[in-house]
């Protein structure tokens, strides 16, 4: 998560725990589960949980996606919370009906002890799987982390994971910003994955963020616009736009859109473009076409040069 951090509270409301809680977990204390009820008053346990169900499917479905239509095979997963089943290395080592990915590669980050605990005995003797302690507001210290550099190749793409997190990050923390950083420091191919609760449905959802100003992170829900925006200007890989998690990909799994919490999380996924452009070529004083840069010995010629383009 992007606060707290340090000891463990059990009094005090942790997002990782309530999260959990939401899911039908065991991990969590009388704080988180009293928290949780709160915002069952106010926006109905159905779509409550609802909602934490679409993100997890939204995860697992972009997961299949990245490994078998994008062939990516690392994946950084920040903010990854507590673990349950169907994690990141799991989803994709298992794959599906012909096709599976058994040598990709996670690493999960997350900096509440609770989390990295709970990960850490997880990923006992799972090769090619590790977490590491940080905070999301760092995202220089993520990326440039030996441990993570250990288990992840930044010469190939790589899909960074911020799925329900950046709702945790407060706007002077500038999510954007912390976004394109991490962008910025994979190779082209890459992508980045968002899921982000909307301020666009539910009129009491500045309600339910109350419940979080005594946990161990606030909760800042935003316009699509706003979510959107996070992407730093990256394609968006299709259905081309931010949808909501029922319509990004759906299969047979997934909830339609007008069951509980089928509206309630803005998804996308967008790619770091790797492109071959062409030096357009220049006239030459005699009027004709020269190379650009010109070739020696080919005097008039104008061939292209490509060119990685990593935006």
């Amino acid at each position: 998560m992007v606060a707290g951090g340090g000891g463990i509270r059990p009094e005090e409301p942790n997002v990782a725990r309530m999260y959990d809680y939401m899911l039908g977990g065991k991990d969590n204390f009388p704080a988180d589960r009293e928290a949780v009820r709160r915002t069952f008053e106010i926006l109905g346990e159905d779509v409550v949980r609802g909602t934490v169900l679409q993100n997890r499917l939204f995860l697992g479905r972009a997961v299949r996606y990245l490994a078998r239509d994008l062939g990516i095979t690392q994946f950084l997963d920040i903010g990854t919370g507590l673990p349950t089943m169907n994690s990141v290395h799991e989803v994709a080592r298992a794959g599906g009906e012909g096709w599976a990915a058994p040598d990709s590669r996670v690493v999960y980050v997350d900096n509440d002890p609770v989390v990295i605990a709970h990960a850490r005995h997880m990923l006992h003797g799972v090769d090619g799987a590790t977490i590491v302690g940080h905070d999301l507001r760092d995202p220089g210290g993520i990326t440039g982390d030996p441990r993570v550099r250990s288990i992840l190749r930044f010469d190939q793409p790589i899909a960074v994971l911020l799925v329900a997190i950046l709702h945790f990050v407060a706007d002077a923390d500038d999510p954007q910003r912390i976004a394109g950083a991490l962008m910025a420091a994979v190779p082209p191919g890459s992508c980045l994955v968002i899921s982000h609760l909307s301020a666009d449905h539910y009129a009491a959802a500045d309600k339910a963020a109350v419940v979080y100003e005594d946990a161990s992170s606030g909760l800042h829900l935003r316009t699509r616009a706003a979510v959107a925006a996070m992407f730093g200007g990256l394609p968006l890989v299709p259905p081309g736009e931010l949808v909501w998690s029922s319509r990004w990909h759906p299969d047979a799994d997934t909830p339609p859109v007008d069951s509980p919490g089928g509206a309630s999380l803005w998804c996308g996924v967008a790619r770091k473009p790797l492109c071959v452009t062409r030096v357009a070529p220049r006239a030459s004083r005699a009027g004709g076409v020269a190379s650009w840069p010109p070739r020696r010995g080919r005097p008039g010629a104008a061939p292209s040069r490509p060119r990685r383009c990593s935006r």
